[in-house]
């Protein structure tokens, strides 16, 4: 596991995810228009829980852990992009 020793690999991590997420969902928006701190789920990006669905497994996938669908934390994970990739440096494997 890998922790997260400092800021900046959490604003490297930032961009890496915005992107993943735009391929992976194919929205209509640059990654670095995805405001780290805004909602991704609902009005801001226009998500919905299908499209959760697929981050979910693509995060999984790319960072070598488990985000169940039915996980206790998620609404917290999955609140905005910064608090998906501070879960990811806590949990990733790859």
């Amino acid at each position: 596991m890998i922790e997260l020793n400092a800021p900046a690999d959490l604003d490297e991590l930032i961009p890496e995810v915005a992107a993943l997420i735009v391929e992976a969902l194919n929205l209509d928006v640059a990654s670095d228009e995805i405001e780290p701190d805004g909602a991704l789920y609902g009005d801001t990006l226009g998500l919905d829980s299908i499209d959760m669905l697929e981050m979910s497994l693509t995060v999984s996938r790319r960072y070598g852990f488990q985000l169940r669908s039915d996980g206790e934390q998620n609404q917290l994970v999955f609140a905005s992009l910064r608090s998906l990739c501070t879960h990811i440096a806590q949990h990733r494997t790859k």
